[in-house]
């Protein structure tokens, strides 16, 4: 991509960019290779030389960053939470992903999700961890990627970055495209609130295949998305006949609690589901809150959904355990019926938002959408019967691997 410090021969700042464009937020990203897209064609009959132009750039727009253009798809991309990773896997472009949180744990749970779609995998083994020791501007450089799917309003919340920073990486580096805060819908820093907007998961989706040009495959897998829902929404229970539920990530007698029915792509794989919040009424300072066994107990859900229960950093029969020893713990609902279920992970993408629907619909409302198998630590995403399946897994694969 040439030399590090030639900001206007490689990355190229746009006109006509949102508000936010002060800020430096927007740049595209040019390949030296890429020359201007020509193809030379020679007339047989006149022996002379025509040039065609051909358009490679891409275009994509996200609140708060605003307009982008690209010269060409980006072949690298720099990303933090595994949602971006899941969509560049959605979109064909895994191999372009440079980093990501945790690679050991999000890398081996999306191929868990995988391994039930034929010819789709990732290969995380050997990126770096952008938290491992901080994120820092000389990492970012380091990489040289050519886009960052990271929301500049949630990178000024860490140490040593500020707004300034924000434009050095993107006038040096690659622009930035993420939106941190739709996840839960939390209020942004101060300095990118009038810039802000929400986006559901499939929006946030669409708009990372605009980068990559890859819109229609998006649309496609949305499809996918829309007949699920569809399928859920038509056979849900009368909200009188749901259970009780609540998600929690438990930890040394601690249980870390989070809302089913908030906005926000976190819970985009519980709200659709509709089941009776358990701490709905609890109004948590953070984007959680904190309860105890007796606190847990008094609220005694239905159904207890473990959120990271389905990725390797939890052992679900070790938590089990451990509630069982416990004297209130014992006594819980969920425990006693065997209603204590490995859940996924908040930071879903496309494909593992599918995933992990078809799983709480089954954990919620399994006489309705049949028993969730047995899930033991470390295991793929079960094996479903066919009859039993709530989307179209070849349909899925063929949009991933092949864009049809």
């Amino acid at each position: 991509m040439g030399e590090k410090r030639e900001p206007f021969t490689r990355r190229q700042y746009l006109k006509g960019a949102s508000a936010a464009a002060a800020a430096g937020l927007f740049a595209g990203c040019a390949s030296p290779d890429s020359g201007d897209g020509d193809a030379t064609t020679t007339n047989a009959n006149t022996d002379a030389t025509s040039t065609t132009t051909v358009d490679t750039s891409t275009s994509a727009s996200l609140a708060p960053v605003g307009d982008v253009t690209f010269d060409e798809p980006p072949e690298s991309a720099f990303v933090l939470f595994p949602q971006y990773a899941d969509m560049a896997v959605a979109l064909g472009r895994g191999d372009a992903v440079n980093s990501l949180y945790v690679p050991e744990m999000s890398g081996t749970t999306m191929n868990h999700y995988y391994e039930r779609l034929d010819g789709v995998s990732f290969e995380w083994e050997g990126l770096p961890d952008p938290f491992g020791d901080g994120i820092g501007k000389e990492q970012l450089y380091n990489l040289d990627s050519d886009v960052h799917f990271l929301d500049p309003a949630y990178l000024v919340t860490q140490d040593n970055w500020a707004v300034d920073d924000i434009e050095d990486i993107t006038t040096n580096v690659a622009p930035f495209f993420g939106n941190f805060y739709s996840g839960t819908h939390a209020p942004a820093p101060e300095q990118y609130r009038d810039a802000y907007e929400y986006y559901t998961l499939w929006e946030l989706f669409g708009h990372v295949a605009d980068v990559f040009g890859e819109r229609e495959r998006a649309e496609a897998l949305r499809e996918v998305h829309d007949d699920l829902l569809a399928t859920i929404e038509a056979d849900l229970p009368p909200e009188e006949d749901r259970p009780t539920a609540v998600r929690v990530t438990y930890s040394d007698g601690n249980f870390y609690t989070y809302h089913l029915n908030k906005p926000g792509y976190w819970l985009a794989d519980t709200r659709p589901l509709g089941a009776h919040d358990a701490f709905a009424e609890k109004d948590w300072s953070s984007l959680w809150g904190t309860v105890g066994y007796e606190a847990m107990l008094d609220a005694d859900p239905d159904v207890i959904l473990h959120l990271w229960g389905a990725t390797p950093n939890y052992d679900m029969a070790s938590v089990r355990e451990q509630l069982r020893n416990s004297d209130a713990g014992g006594r819980l609902s969920a425990l006693e019926n065997d209603r204590v279920y490995a859940s996924g992970m908040r930071y879903q993408g496309p494909l593992m938002n599918l995933f992990q629907l078809e799983m709480t619909a089954k954990q919620l409302y399994p006489e309705t959408f049949g028993e969730w198998p047995d899930y033991q630590n470390g295991d793929h995403y079960p094996e479903i019967p066919a009859d039993e399946q709530l989307f179209d897994r070849e349909r899925v694969a063929s949009i991933v691997t092949d864009g049809a």
